[in-house]
């Protein structure tokens, strides 16, 4: 079993990176919806959910994540995700949840994708690549 883990780059104005490890189950969803809903109470809206280190994903985290996909967008906000793992992308294609997550294959990707975003991360350090940098993403 791989230890679940979350770690939090950033937050950068209403940015954060949320980088999730492990497994995603009945146990761990519960902690992933409440991080979730903390980084929005303190203003972090606009999400990059990186899961490029989940082994396992089971409907529990998969209802956390449209739960805060949801939360989210009520606030103004967004919520992608990084998946590079063919079986966990496979459970969001067969699910039909590819079409409503932006899905990218990397973070810096996903910064890229988003406007908001590539607005923050190049205030703040100049470029994306920077930014990924300073808060030690890939």
């Amino acid at each position: 079993m791989d230890e679940f883990r979350l770690n939090i780059a950033g937050p950068t104005g209403d940015c954060a990176v949320l980088q999730v490890s492990g497994e995603v189950d009945a146990y761990t969803a519960p902690a992933l919806r409440e991080q979730i809903a903390d980084l929005a109470v303190k203003g972090a809206v606009h999400l990059i959910a990186d899961l490029t280190q989940v082994t396992f994903l089971d409907s529990t985290g998969l209802g956390a994540l449209v739960g805060g996909l949801k939360r989210l967008r009520e606030a103004g906000g967004s919520l992608q995700l990084v998946i590079s793992a063919p079986r966990i992308l496979r459970i969001f294609q067969l699910t039909g949840l590819t079409k409503v997550f932006a899905i990218q294959p990397s973070v810096s990707q996903a910064i890229t994708a988003n406007p908001r975003w590539q607005q923050t991360a190049e205030a703040e350090s100049g470029s994306i690549h920077q930014w990924c940098q300073q808060h030690g993403l890939s």
